[in-house]
């Protein structure tokens, strides 16, 4: 009777277990407080309940069963499974791990938008004003999102929330206004056509963190190319400078003879005439106090920078550039290089193997100079591809091992020299040996007298360099407008420009996305073909092959 009795009281208090469990969940999930009461419940009852099991188990036997060893088995093998699917959707919300199989990487950051993002100063939100989101531009956002919690974005109905909208200035559905601080800018205008653009809106996440401007001053005087919209002009290429936050103006040299305290980069974009002597001293000085200068010299032209070039160890050669390895894959002529080959440096890091194209440019020569460095950044394919041409009048294009050059030719380059340590106090360039000349030169033009210079006022701290940059390109056709958003172009010059400005911390140029053209075209006759072939000539050949089957094993 007594051993029965104790069997009860176990089976009693075994059931209390679950009973105190219960409790505990109870109090814990109704007041959300998991404080004293509701953990005293819970432990209690799970050691009630681990006792009662062993218990039981060592009054039956119940472990030595071969039923209980099975079940044991697939129950550990149910909780390892479950807690195998619950680390890893536990991973899987702490860390993201993507893969984008694209050819072009369609659905990933360029690593100008990560880093950009990575290292914002003050949290930014960007607010769509539309009632439809559209599933690729969700995912922009979100791929900008895991990059730092301090990026965020929504999605607002203007009809639901007019304050709102009034408080931006939202005209139409599909603005896209970025916010940080009080600060607010309209990305864009997304539509049907028209989606979330990763450039724009990483040009103005820069404009809106980064309230640091700089001046951009771009020659005029001598036929450089036009600056507002029109035939031959670079009006996109400025308004891409503007995207990214630099202001621009012209600057005529003839009236003012030396370059402006504040430029933080000076453009020489395809002069047709030669400057005077004293603009040529004028850009001279100004590198060597620690400015930065872009030279874009087309072929068949003069600018009369051969004294400046010298000093930087670069000879302009006036071959005419050619390529035909562009020729029969893109449609591109002889005279157009096609560049998939550039230097190790911050313009060109990011390029890898994709294309950029010159219509009508010329060769450079690098010479070692003492104090310079100097890196290649464009190259064409080596002979038989690419070779330097000296009769421009020919019609026909061939390679004459007396007179031309054999690839791969340099296109262009970046040079840096030690500047002065104050930008108010030039400093001598050094003194390089002397070059070789052109084998063509043109008549010096008479240099005009300067004008007596003003007195120099101090140049602010933000100039104060402790280097110059030059970068010469033998183009100036890449950047005009059509030219300047096909393939690798603008960058080439956007980059070109946010390394003169030594910038270090503003990201380089982001080249859109673009997905491969994948489709077959067919004629009629080709389509029919298939169309017969799929309808009727494999079914037929399967038919057969089931046959000869049968007939085999019959």
């Amino acid at each position: 009777m007594k051993i029965v009795a104790k069997k009860k009281l176990w089976k009693y208090l075994f059931w209390l277990g679950p009973f105190l469990i219960t409790v505990g969940l109870t109090v814990g999930l109704v007041s959300q407080q998991w404080g004293l009461i509701s953990l005293a419940f819970l432990i209690a009852g799970i050691v009630i309940s681990g006792l009662g099991i062993i218990w039981q188990s060592y009054q039956s036997n119940w472990w030595g069963r071969r039923s209980t060893q099975a079940g044991t088995n697939a129950l550990v093998a149910t909780l390892a499974v479950l807690a195998i699917l619950g680390l890893i959707n536990f991973l899987g919300t702490r860390y993201h791990l993507r893969a984008d199989l694209t050819e072009t990487q369609l659905f990933t950051l360029a690593p100008q938008s990560r880093e950009l993002v990575r290292v914002l100063p003050q949290p930014v939100k960007v607010w769509v004003f539309d009632t439809n989101q559209n599933p690729q531009d969700r995912e922009l956002l979100e791929n900008y999102q895991r990059q730092s919690s301090k990026f965020k974005y929504e999605y607002i109905d203007p009809q639901a929330r007019p304050g709102l909208a009034e408080k931006f200035g939202v005209k139409d559905y599909g603005e896209v206004y970025l916010e940080s601080g009080d600060k607010r800018q309209l990305v864009q205008t997304v539509n049907e056509n028209e989606r979330l653009s990763e450039v724009r809106l990483t040009s103005r996440l820069q404009q809106l963190t980064n309230s640091t401007t700089a001046k951009v001053y771009l020659l005029q005087g001598h036929g450089e190319r036009q600056l507002s919209p029109g035939k031959g002009a670079i009006s996109q290429a400025i308004q891409g400078l503007g995207d990214k936050n630099f202001t621009t103006s012209p600057l005529n040299l003839g009236e003012t003879s030396k370059v402006p305290q504040d430029a933080a980069v000076v453009i020489v974009a395809g002069p047709k005439r030669g400057l005077f002597e004293g603009e040529v001293k004028a850009l001279q000085e100004y590198l060597n106090r620690g400015g930065n200068l872009l030279l874009m010299i087309d072929p068949n032209t003069d600018p009369k920078v051969d004294s400046l070039l010298q000093e930087w160890g670069v000879r302009l050669d006036n071959r005419l550039a050619v390529d035909v390895s562009g020729e029969s894959v893109v449609g591109l002529g002889p005279a157009t290089p096609l560049v998939t080959e550039y230097g190790q440096h911050p313009i060109t890091k990011d390029f890898r193997n994709g294309n950029s194209f010159y219509p009508i440019a010329r060769p450079l020569e690098i010479i070692s100079v003492p104090g310079v460095e100097a890196t290649p950044l464009l190259r064409t394919k080596p002979y038989p591809k690419s070779w330097a041409e000296s009769d421009l009048q020919s019609e026909k294009l061939e390679f004459n091992a007396d007179k031309d050059l054999k690839g791969p030719l340099t296109l262009g380059v970046a040079l840096t020299r030690k500047a002065a340590k104050s930008a108010s106090t030039p400093q001598a360039a050094p003194t390089p040996s002397p070059l070789p000349s052109p084998t063509t030169q043109s008549k010096a033009s008479p240099a005009l007298p300067p004008p007596p210079a003003p007195t120099p006022s101090p140049a602010p701290s933000s100039q104060t360099a402790t280097e110059s940059r030059l970068v010469v390109l033998g183009n100036s056709n890449f950047a005009t407008d059509g030219l300047f958003q096909q393939q690798l172009n603008g960058d080439v010059f956007l980059n070109s420009v946010t390394w003169l400005s030594q910038q270090e911390k503003q990201p380089l140029s982001i080249r859109p996305k673009e997905p491969k053209n994948r489709r077959i075209t067919l004629t009629t006759t080709q389509a029919n073909l298939l169309i017969l072939s799929s309808l009727l000539v494999l079914p037929l050949i399967g038919f057969a092959i089931a046959v000869i089957i049968w007939w085999k094993r019959r």
